[in-house]
């Protein structure tokens, strides 16, 4: 093999994309596949692949079964992993970031919850730089259609009136909600900081 070879294969690397593109990507190279984290998610059971897997497939340059992968969707961050790893590997913030890098290359599984969920959220935040609590959770009730949103707000009714008797919701905030003092700015920086972001998944795309 030549020289060429070996570093054009070194340059394709998905260990190295991972490592500058994910959230506490260089940690993967630390995983020992022990396996704890696998035991200790509740939702272990039902991952197509569990993290210390997903981290092997990495090393492994097997790029598009990771980034097509459902498993970094299953996350629901209660940090079990984090808490339990030998090597205090920051599992969730990894698995979270190989969901939102799969996200921006477009890869997302159809009919993921968790990144309907996600959107939402940040499309929330973006405008005001704070959370509308009440239009977000009404978005939630609606993001599989109409009639599922009615469904889900029968469902919740009883809680409603029980929020709205205690003062724990104002249905008025649905408009007005709170900002931040300079939301333009930080729109600004989320711009920027996105320029950068896609400049970076663009030079591996394109390797």
């Amino acid at each position: 093999m030549s020289d060429n070879t070996m570093t054009l294969r070194y340059r394709n690397s998905f260990l190295r994309e991972v490592e500058e593109n994910v959230e506490a990507g260089q940690w993967v190279r630390m995983c020992m596949q022990c396996g704890v984290c696998s035991g200790s998610c509740p939702l272990g059971p039902h991952w197509d692949h569990p993290p210390q897997e997903i981290f092997m497939m990495i090393r492994a340059n097997k790029r598009e079964e990771v980034l097509g992968s459902s498993s970094m969707w299953m996350c629901t961050s209660c940090y079990n992993c984090i808490a339990r790893c030998p090597r205090e590997l920051p599992i969730t913030h990894i698995m979270h970031g190989l969901a939102h890098y799969a996200s921006k290359l477009g890869l997302v599984p159809k009919n993921q919850q968790t990144q309907k969920f996600a959107q939402k959220f940040w499309d929330n935040l973006y405008k005001t730089g704070r959370v509308n609590e009440l239009r977000l959770g009404l978005s939630l009730y609606f993001m599989n259609g109409f009639v599922n949103g009615i469904k889900t707000s029968l469902k919740m009714q009883k809680v409603g009136l029980g929020m709205l008797k205690t003062k724990r919701m104002n249905p008025f905030e649905f408009f007005s909600g709170h900002s931040c003092k300079d939301s333009k700015g930080l729109q600004a920086a989320l711009k920027k900081a996105r320029e950068i972001e896609e400049a970076k998944t663009a030079k591996f795309q394109n390797v």
